[in-house]
């Protein structure tokens, strides 16, 4: 596979770049949120009484995680097996460690999720995947 990866000139680690490159993004957004002062006790909907503190029901984490699994399956279609189980663990992993995050945080995640997938599945069905 190697071999391959080398004659095609390709870099297997270059998938990783675009998180590389939202993960300064992410701990700003993640300070931020835990230092607003305008956010604390600010009511948002149902639930969620606070966007700078953890959702107290879990329920924005479990969606994170959800819609996370949803994204993998739509863009995990010609993907190595072993690569595919790791991809398929990521969002369980993500959804315990956004767990204790800001809930304003996890809800951007969630929506990113969201968008990500909207747009997969009308790449693939553009392209009749």
């Amino acid at each position: 596979m190697m071999e391959l990866y080398k004659k095609e000139k390709i870099n297997p680690l270059g998938g990783c770049l675009p998180i590389l490159i939202q993960i300064p993004v992410f701990i700003a957004l993640y300070w931020a949120l835990l230092e607003s002062v305008e956010l604390r006790q600010a009511p948002w909907i149902w639930w969620i009484r606070d966007l700078s503190q953890p959702d107290p029901f879990y329920v924005l984490p479990v969606l994170m995680g959800v819609s996370m699994l949803a994204q993998q399956l739509l863009s995990a279609v010609a993907m190595d097996p072993m690569q595919k189980k790791i991809m398929m663990a990521m969002p369980v992993m993500f959804m315990f460690f956004f767990l204790f995050f800001p809930a304003g945080l996890v809800l951007y995640w969630t929506v990113n999720n969201l968008l990500t997938i909207s747009q997969q599945y009308y790449i693939n069905k553009k392209m009749g995947v």
